[in-house]
């Protein structure tokens, strides 16, 4: 068993991922997965995390006199520095509540706390896609739409702890996330083709070779190169790392992202970026909050 144990905690609106790592980032055990029925009341919502950190401990056979630490990437927006959810849409219930303060006195040790696609970035820098980079950008592609930004090393997160919410950013007739997450995909499609059907089915279709489902892609990788080019453009990182579910699609419009891109960022970037998909999977996530507490 490794010296020091950190566990990791990927709160999501889907999903609940709760795991531990070693301080070299070696998974130590099989993670827990559960769905966080996210419009839950609160007191469920945290039993739930709660259980999943105490099913971790039974896995190693540990207490919480063994780890050194806990961090927790939720879904935001939040303050970090409070360690208060802020109004989130993907858990309601859970707006201004205090998650921080309550796994800490739960658990009686210290709990670090970051946005989620803040740690998945973070996860993929340290142990991951990044590895070796200092100034690393990050979209988080899944059930909502995130951005994260590494500078020299260490998570931006801004003047109000809000950097990276870019989700909400104007874009055509909405915000940006109507267009770049897993319902974007559902809405180009039917756009595309008149029918409902959700992204895991239009990613299926799209592997058949379907017409529909494959401009429902090219159109979606397009409105990514947009939101793309205005973040390469201001801060000029080394590499791009896209990270959650939708970016499994990435064969499907990873091309029309690149090409739509190269019209609309400078042009020595445009000679040296480098996309690049996340490395860790579906365990970025409690890696890169575990990490928080490294």
């Amino acid at each position: 068993m490794a010296k020091k144990i950190y566990i990791g905690v990927d709160l999501g609106g889907t999903k609940i991922m709760t795991g531990a790592i070693s301080e070299k980032g070696k998974v130590l055990c099989v993670p827990v997965k559960i769905p966080t029925d996210g419009h839950d009341p609160s007191e469920r919502i945290i039993q739930r995390i709660t259980s999943s950190i105490e099913t971790i401990f039974d896995r190693l056979e540990v207490n919480i006199n063994n780890i050194a630490g806990i961090g927790i990437g939720t879904t935001g927006p939040l303050d970090i520095k409070t360690g208060i959810i802020l109004e989130c849409p993907q858990l309601p219930t859970m707006n201004y509540f205090p998650l921080q303060h309550t796994i800490a006195n739960y658990f009686n040790t210290k709990v670090f706390i970051n946005n989620d696609a803040n740690c998945l970035i973070f996860g993929e820098t340290i142990f991951g896609a990044g590895k070796s980079k200092k100034n690393v950008l990050g979209f988080t592609l899944g059930t909502g739409f995130g951005a994260a930004v590494i500078i020299n090393g260490k998570i931006l997160n801004g003047a109000t702890q809000t950097a990276g919410e870019i989700w909400i950013s104007p874009y055509k007739s909405g915000i940006i996330e109507d267009y770049i997450s897993g319902k974007g995909v559902s809405k180009i499609y039917k756009s595309v083709s008149g029918k409902d059907m959700e992204s895991v089915e239009i990613f299926k279709l799209a592997e058949n070779n379907d017409k529909d489902a494959l401009e429902t892609w090219k159109i979606f990788g397009e409105h990514l190169a947009y939101a793309m080019a205005w973040s390469i453009n201001i801060l000029d990182p080394e590499i791009v790392i896209l990270g959650g579910s939708i970016s499994n699609a990435g064969k499907f419009f990873l091309k029309h992202t690149e090409k739509q891109l190269l019209k609309n960022i400078c042009e020595v970037p445009a000679q040296k970026i480098k996309i690049v998909f996340a490395e860790l999977g579906d365990y970025a996530g409690f890696i890169g909050a575990a990490a928080l507490a490294l």
